[in-house]
């Protein structure tokens, strides 16, 4: 009777045993070492660590979240002009011999100044062929020992302080450009913009190209915009204050998410965003970030390789 009983009871125990154990190998284990890799994992996944150098390397502009003006505008394409209210052309008084030229495009001249010497042909004697101007000579049309003659300029000369840009409105955005319209110009050159207004707007129009001309004169201290070559502009239509603004360049799409970049201490976090309005440099942030925020403006898609980076390692 007592060994029927120890049987039982040993049965019973080998089943619980058995039961236990394809009860653990169906469960999912949740060590603590487990919940802590996934949630290392959602950080990895949430933003990327780059240290200052690594950005700096990388040539990722840091911009900080602030108000901005948002423009509604109009590029226009056009040419760089000599100011024709600063330009003189200098011509020989007397028919004559050119018997000594003393300057050349691109000199700078004083008004006043002898540009070349000439021999009449009336009284043989030479003359003083000087500038009128104080400005660059810009061309030139006299050679040594050439027949000058009253009938043609000799010179040249603009002051090259301001110039003209002129600018090709078309037909259809004539009603929208006016005097005194804000407009950024561009040289090309690598600087910045250089602000003017429009200052005139042409009566008649081209049937060649149908548009009409729209001028700015601007300030050329620097000479930055040389006349005979293009430039653009952007005419400020409109323009709107927002609250918080990021570069247009700092948004990245995420899972089909709008996000931005933002610095904490070594890290950049992920911020998923909801945008307003834009122009061609900044657009609305209206919820995701804050103003003050430092977040990744130029070459943010490198932040975002890198993230990419981090979650194949991850995969793997």
């Amino acid at each position: 009777m007592i060994t029927r009983m120890l049987r039982s009871l040993m049965f019973i125990l080998v089943a619980a045993g058995l039961i236990h154990a394809g009860y653990r190998m169906l469960t999912p284990a949740t060590t603590k070492p487990a919940v802590a890799e996934n949630i290392q994992k959602e950080e990895r996944a949430d933003g990327v660590a780059l240290s200052d150098a690594k950005v700096a390397a990388a040539g990722i502009e840091l911009a900080t979240a602030a108000p901005a003006v948002l423009r509604d505008s109009l590029l226009l394409n056009g040419v760089v002009q000599a100011n024709q209210e600063a330009l003189v052309q200098v011509t020989p008084r007397f028919p004559g011999i050119v018997k000594e030229v003393r300057k050349r495009i691109g000199d700078r001249v004083e008004r006043g100044e002898v540009l070349a010497i000439v021999e009449s042909n009336q009284s043989l004697t030479p003359y003083e062929l000087k500038a009128s101007l104080a400005g660059t000579v810009i061309d030139r049309q006299t050679t040594l020992g050439e027949y000058a003659s009253e009938q043609k300029p000799a010179f040249v000369i603009a002051d090259l302080s301001t110039v003209w840009v002129d600018f090709s409105v078309y037909r259809r955005d004539l009603k929208r450009v006016h005097i005194g319209d804000q407009v950024m110009i561009d040289p090309a050159d690598g600087g910045a913009a250089i602000a003017a207004q429009v200052s005139y707007l042409s009566p008649v129009g081209s049937s060649e190209t149908q548009s009409a001309l729209a001028r700015a004169v601007v300030a050329n201290p620097e000479q930055r915009l040389r006349p005979g070559l293009f430039a653009t502009g952007r005419v400020t239509l409109s323009s709107k204050t927002v609250a918080v603004a990021v570069k247009t360049s700092a948004v990245q799409t995420l899972e089909d998410h709008p996000a931005v970049f933002v610095r904490s201490g070594d890290r950049f976090e992920v911020r998923e965003v909801e945008l307003g309005d834009r122009d061609t440099d900044f657009v609305e942030i209206t919820f995701g970030v804050l103003e003050g925020d430092v977040y990744a403006a130029r070459n943010s898609f490198i932040v975002k390789a890198e993230m990419a980076k981090g979650s194949a390692v991850d995969n793997d």
